[in-house]
């Protein structure tokens, strides 16, 4: 018999788009993918060549568990550099992805029953990986019109004496928006412990994004390679923690994955240290894209109150159209050979809006755009 927990886990539906579409293509039709988040650069040649090297010079044995200290080192050098912080790199976990730093950050965070506040719409991850261990997530919507930005009020009346840590994400995912400074300044301060997915750091077109340890040392920060220094299938991720968490994140890392990939971990020092200008490229590359599909999707007649400024995505309002978006999902990829995400992925909140990701080609977004806004005139 299956274990209730694994039943209760909902599915991926990006994914379940994606692997239909993959279906599809096998059949013989072209499809437009803007539905993964996922770049579509070749990882910079600097930590491919890193990766080689550390091949060659047979770093391919078990790393220390928390991970090779030269990383750590780097990654401290790194958010020393970029927002003037100081962490010590017995603070730093590195993991294969930012999904086991999440998965042992919540084991080691929660009992059963402890409560974590995330936004609505959210990462659709997120509140598995709490109730997988044992947490419960307590949804907090975020609006439109306000750019999804957490209202800290509305964060306040929501905290009790079970509430543990408050979830953010920024840039976020599905949205693309920024959480600005003064709120981000104020949410830090109510509750015990802030939880921040800075993995889409690095990918920002206007304004500037912070991390929450330029306000608290009561945070652990999530980050890694996959977004910024287009390596996701490389597996490279760490978590930053409070150092009474350490030895216990450590056990977990122990006993359930022993250590970080060797040779990617040589590759993360050349990502932090030499990608600099390939990521200034890249960057550069995003925000044309960004621009470009934020002016199609306007015209086509999506809704965008606040223009989104950061990762790759657009989560525009579909509701003129359907207010049922899995169904208007699955209707584009069948009818018009697009891969979008239905917002009811993301949460509730997110019901009659539709992801559309910009990490793909400009032709391929501009052929993308081109398919939906037929699709749109034939049916609406």
């Amino acid at each position: 018999m299956i274990s209730r927990r694994t039943q209760e886990i909902k599915p991926f539906i990006a994914m379940d788009v994606l692997e239909k579409a993959h279906g599809m293509e096998r059949a013989g039709i072209h499809i437009i993918h803007l539905e993964i988040g996922e770049p579509d650069f070749d990882t910079p040649a600097c930590i491919k060549d890193a990766a080689i090297r550390a091949l060659a010079a047979g770093h391919t044995h078990y790393t220390h568990s928390l991970g090779l200290i030269e990383l750590r080192e780097a990654i401290c050098r790194h958010y020393h550099k970029r927002y003037g912080v100081v962490i010590e790199p017995d603070q730093v976990v590195v993991t294969s992805g930012t999904s086991p730093a999440m998965f042992m950050l919540f084991c080691v965070l929660l009992d059963p029953g402890d409560k974590v506040i995330i936004s609505d719409p959210h990462y659709p991850c997120y509140p598995n990986f709490i109730r997988f261990a044992g947490g419960e997530p307590v949804t907090i919507p975020v609006f439109e019109n306000d750019g999804f930005q957490y209202r800290p009020e509305a964060i306040q009346e929501r905290i009790d004496d079970g509430t543990k840590a408050i979830f953010i994400n920024s840039p976020s995912n599905p949205t693309g928006n920024l959480l600005g400074y003064e709120r981000m300044q104020t949410i830090s301060e109510l509750s015990p412990y802030i939880i921040s997915d800075e993995i889409y750091h690095g990918l920002v077109y206007e304004g500037e994004e912070h991390s929450i340890l330029e306000f608290t040392d009561r945070a652990f920060v999530l980050n890694g390679f996959s977004k910024t220094y287009a390596m996701t299938g490389w597996r490279l991720g760490y978590l930053i923690a409070p150092k009474p968490f350490i030895r216990a994140i450590q056990k977990v890392h122990q006993n359930f994955f022993i250590s970080a990939n060797a040779l990617v971990q040589w590759a993360g020092i050349a990502a932090l240290e030499e990608a600099v200008e390939d990521v200034a490229r890249m960057r550069a590359i995003y925000d044309e894209r960004r621009r470009f599909m934020i002016k199609r999707l306007k015209e086509i007649g999506f809704g965008i109150t606040v223009e989104p400024t950061g990762a790759f995505y657009v989560l525009a309002n579909a509701g003129r159209f359907s207010r049922d978006s899995y169904k208007l999902a699955f209707d584009i990829l069948e009818k018009a050979h697009v891969g979008v995400t239905p917002g009811i992925d993301f949460g509730a909140n997110a019901e009659g809006y539709l992801r559309f990701s910009y990490a793909n080609t400009l032709e391929n977004i501009a052929e993308g755009m081109d398919r939906v806004e037929r699709y749109i005139k034939e049916r609406y």
